[in-house]
């Protein structure tokens, strides 16, 4: 499987299948109004967590694509999607609304992007339905979402093998968010490689303790 990040809660992730056949799923693409550009890119599978425009625009991803903006369960070709309902603040959505948790199963991982997580934790129904994580992707730039402390409880609750930062600030974003590195202090890491893209099977996965990736938008 292939991770890879545009900036925000944007990105791409590429399942392999059998006979060299690929399965592409991109979630939250941004639209341009927020001062990052919008690669050209195609999917098979749309996530949008929910409708703000650094999160759901839905046109700047041509060709025909299989659309998720909600709670639900799927399977497509193999790849089982199940979309959790959380809230993207603290006063149970009655500030910014609700937002989808997306859990996504293929390539014998799981995977766990929260979308605009703004609750201070996950609630006890929210942490049974994600279940086990091995990669999770975790805003971490405060001001609309979680900030770097909430994360980390957070994170914290899910224990997941892989942690990936998002929604953070970033050059040439407009939005005013927490930087990267308030996060890495709080998580205790002092330095970190940066990926383009994350390439990883299921035989990657480390038993010993869980990472921090880094991802280059």
């Amino acid at each position: 499987m292939q991770i890879i990040w545009y900036g925000q809660s944007c990105f791409q992730l590429i399942f392999s299948r059998r006979k060299e056949e690929k399965i592409t799923f991109v979630i939250d693409p941004f639209s341009t109004e927020i001062g990052l550009r919008l690669p050209k890119i195609e999917a098979d599978v749309l996530l949008v967590t929910h409708s703000h425009n650094d999160h759901s625009n839905v046109k700047g991803i041509p060709g025909d694509h299989f659309l998720i903006n909600g709670p639900g369960e799927y399977e497509i070709k193999g790849i089982f999607i199940q979309g959790i309902e959380c809230f993207h603040d603290e006063f149970q959505g009655k500030e910014r609304g609700k937002t989808t948790t997306f859990i996504i199963e293929g390539d014998e991982m799981k995977l766990c992007h929260l979308g605009d997580f703004g609750q201070k934790e996950l609630t006890p129904d929210q942490l049974e339905k994600i279940g086990n994580v091995d990669i999770l992707m975790i805003p971490v730039g405060g001001v609309y979402t979680i900030s770097a402390q909430e994360a980390s409880r957070v994170i914290s609750q899910i224990e997941p093998k892989i942690v990936i930062p998002m929604h953070y600030y970033i050059s040439n974003l407009k939005i005013k968010l927490d930087n990267l590195d308030k996060f890495l202090k709080v998580m205790g890491v002092k330095s970190t490689e940066v990926l383009n893209k994350l390439i990883i099977k299921k035989g990657d996965l480390s038993e010993d303790g869980m990472q921090i990736k880094v991802l280059n938008p």
